[in-house]
């Protein structure tokens, strides 16, 4: 890996190396580790139908702005993954794929010593860009279901041909449960969802896709006053592990509805509470979730953009309301497996944090590292790429560069 760098980046996901450039133009010597053997980051693991649920107008990165054709369109699994690829290759990012980074602690006379797959090595700064999807959370609940079921994490699924034949229960109707949902009730599965409280949100609001006025807002909201979507506007630190709306990117991206799934015969349970061998039992208060996934959206981010665009006078038109939609599935409050015919569970359960590499005391009581604007406690160390390390948007590919350029400013500092 060459001489002693004066910053190792650990990740070339969309923080590591929108970092690397940043650093680059600053004249900072650097490289990047990174435990995958190839590049594009964590959308290597999505599944083979994957789009992005952010449109190609987010796909904007320091150095290398969108410049198709098509700013709301959305883009494949692999398509972004060689959009990663390209956007490294242009900017000569000093990449090594194939190296885990197990342990960094710190050098006894000043900076970091990290022991990687390849050796050690040792660094003055380090920059922490391992993303937010790194280990993913499966309920304890899991070991429960019956012996030979098939069960994955949404994290492994790839295609509906994985799956034996018959019925799938998905456990979460944030993004990944709800297109996944979609995709395999497309090939004629029956399909149990287990709802999650993760707010539905239109696709298009006030003549823009969503994401647009959300990166509007972020970056250009507190210039107006305007600080809802900011991490000091967070009523609970809690909220730093949100998830993100229900959208999806597919068939040309649109907003996904639990109730207009249940319409189209897919069967909407509550949370997922108990397994007993074959036997399940759901909470029994699906119609507070479904209300509930359909106001957050009003009341939080749909006020803050309204704000913004009232504070910043932009010409843009107003949303009409949503129409009154109170159908309802029938009441399943337990079910049996095989009577059901379920023969496979999806665990669209989401990702933590994991920052036991790092062996110096950086995360709070939530697991998620303390800092200010990315710079630690600990002099030296940095993170880049997490969602609300500064904003809502910070973990996004239109997003992190702003984070990156901060850090890297600190970096650079005398």
């Amino acid at each position: 890996m060459g001489p002693t760098p004066d910053t190792v980046i650990i990740g070339a996901g969309q923080a590591g190396l929108t970092t690397s450039y940043w650093l680059t133009q600053l004249g900072v010597e650097h490289l990047i580790l990174d435990r995958r053997d190839s590049l594009g980051g964590a959308f290597q693991d999505r599944w083979d139908g994957f789009y992005m649920n952010t449109p190609n107008l987010s796909l904007d990165l320091p150095g290398m702005p969108y410049d198709g054709d098509d700013r709301d369109a959305f883009i494949s699994r692999d398509a972004v993954v060689n959009h990663f690829r390209r956007y490294a290759e242009l900017i000569s990012a000093p990449v090594h794929t194939g190296v885990d980074v197990t342990r960094l602690s710190a050098a006894p006379d000043g900076g970091f010593h990290l022991e990687t797959s390849l050796g050690s090595l040792r660094a003055r700064s380090v920059v922490l860009a391992t993303g937010a999807y790194q280990v993913p959370k499966i309920p304890d609940l899991a070991a429960k279901l019956p012996a030979g079921m098939t069960q994955l994490h949404t994290n492994d699924y790839r295609n509906p041909e994985q799956l034996p034949d018959g019925a799938v229960l998905i456990v979460g109707t944030g993004q990944s449960g709800g297109q996944i949902a979609e995709e395999l009730h497309a090939t004629g599965r029956d399909i149990h969802l287990s709802v999650s409280i993760v707010p539905e949100a239109p696709r298009r609001y006030r003549g823009q896709d969503l994401i647009y006025w959300m990166l509007e807002t972020g970056k250009h909201g507190p210039d107006y006053g305007v600080n809802a979507l900011t991490t000091e506007a967070l009523p609970s630190p809690a909220l730093r592990f949100a998830p993100n709306p229900l959208l999806s990117g597919t068939d040309g991206g649109h907003a996904i509805h639990l109730r207009e799934l249940g319409r189209r015969g897919m069967h909407l349970h509550g949370h997922l509470e108990t397994i007993d061998d074959g036997d399940i039992t759901f909470s029994d208060d699906l119609p507070d979730r479904l209300a509930a996934v359909e106001s957050v959206f009003a009341q939080r981010s749909g006020r803050a953009i309204d704000a913004y665009i009232a504070a910043a006078g932009i010409d843009a038109p107003e949303q009409p309301p949503p129409p009154p939609d109170s159908w309802l599935p029938l009441d399943q409050v337990e079910l049996n497996l095989v009577d059901s015919d379920i023969t496979s569970v999806l665990w669209a359960t989401g990702f933590k944090l994991d920052f036991g590499l790092v062996d110096m005391p950086l995360v709070d009581e939530w697991g998620y590292p303390k800092h200010t604007r990315g710079v630690t406690g600990i002099p030296g160390l940095y993170v880049v790429g997490l969602p609300w390390l500064t904003r809502h948007y910070s973990a996004i590919v239109g997003g992190v560069g702003l984070d990156a350029r901060y850090v890297a400013d600190r970096i650079s500092g005398p």
